[in-house]
């Protein structure tokens, strides 16, 4: 009878392994529903005003990650990211909103991966002038004219001025920019968010993608780090940001692409990685939430794609460690021999 209900239980655990599969048309219908779903008289759609340009990149990232980029409306997407451009330079987070640095470079990612990024081009001086206006005297960047600063910034200034062919001295003190991201180390090889801030995986994605994007890593000890970033995989498979956290699936992309940039991506277990994203899938809905069970949304769906994608987990674009878009777009932009 124990060898029958033990056999049963292997069935059992085989056939869930089995029916774990990435649900593509599920997330086709969530992600181009996303825009008739809200409840424009909710508190919530006022609230999240300042993050539509944010959602909005996520969402086309993640269409574009499935391959479907096809059923987005680009005509309307251009338009209201022109209506977001402001005068200063730099886009706000919707229209009408204040410019901000991390809504500029959202902005950016989603004309490229729309090829469109011609509207962005004509104005490259400006923009370019915007971001060199955020600069502190220490080489960090403010996000915007409230002057909060942190290493988020130094790497949203660097990809911006790259795409627009702008990373040159005119617009940044690229030495100083250099020095306060390396004094966001710590002693376990992790980043914080400012010198002596706590090692963060998201800080770290943000000054090992600033150090790639400015042709840096040699500065690097990439073992110290990559052990760091390893450590992060908890025994549910899953990353977590900080030690002693839970998983989260958007530290699938945060984690895992910095390992990537380093040349890390061996040090942890790509199995269990791949069963916790698709774990965290919503099967009759679509979407992917934070952790198993958790409500989706288009954030941790686009991230928890990005992991699979890195992955090379079922047929998604291969997307580029550094920039967050698919490689083949960093390729046309930068052309193929000068993709950094």
């Amino acid at each position: 009878m124990a060898d029958q209900e033990n056999k049963q239980e292997k069935g059992d655990s085989e056939k869930k392994e089995k029916e774990l599969k990435l649900c593509y048309d599920k997330h086709l219908d969530y992600l181009t529903n996303l825009d008739k779903t809200k409840d424009k008289n909710s508190i919530g759609f006022f609230t999240n005003e300042h993050l539509k340009v944010s959602a909005l990149f996520w969402g086309v990232g993640a269409l574009n990650l499935i391959k479907h980029l096809d059923k987005h409306d680009i005509e309307k997407t251009e338009k209201f990211l022109s209506e977001c451009f402001n005068s200063d330079g730099g886009f706000g987070g919707s229209i009408g909103q204040d410019s901000h640095i991390v809504s500029t470079h959202y902005a950016l990612l989603v004309l490229i991966q729309l090829n469109k990024l011609d509207m962005a081009l004509k104005n490259k001086e400006k923009i370019a002038n915007y971001v060199k206006s955020l600069q502190n005297k220490d080489g960090s960047f403010k996000g915007d004219t409230y002057a909060e600063t942190d290493s988020r910034f130094s790497y949203n200034a660097v990809s911006i001025l790259k795409f627009i062919g702008c990373l040159n001295e005119q617009f940044i003190d690229l030495k100083k920019a250099t020095e306060y991201v390396l004094s966001c180390q710590n002693f376990d090889g992790g980043f914080g968010a400012i010198p002596g801030a706590e090692s963060h995986g998201a800080y770290c994605f943000c000054c090992i993608g600033f150090l790639s994007v400015t042709d840096q890593l040699n500065l690097l000890d990439k073992v110290q780090t990559g052990k760091w970033l390893a450590e992060r995989q908890t025994h549910l498979g899953g990353f977590n940001g900080r030690p002693e956290k839970l998983p989260d699936v958007c530290y699938s992309w945060w984690v895992l692409s910095s390992m990537f940039m380093i040349g890390t991506e061996s040090f942890f277990e790509k199995n269990l990685l791949i069963k916790f994203i698709l774990e965290c899938q919503d099967d009759e809905l679509g979407g992917i939430g934070d952790r198993p069970g958790n409500c989706h949304d288009v954030f941790h769906t686009f991230f928890g794609l990005c992991g699979l994608s890195l992955l090379k987990y079922g047929n998604l674009r291969m997307i580029d460690p550094t920039y967050a878009i698919p490689k083949d777009d960093v390729e046309k932009l930068f052309g193929t021999n000068n993709n950094k």
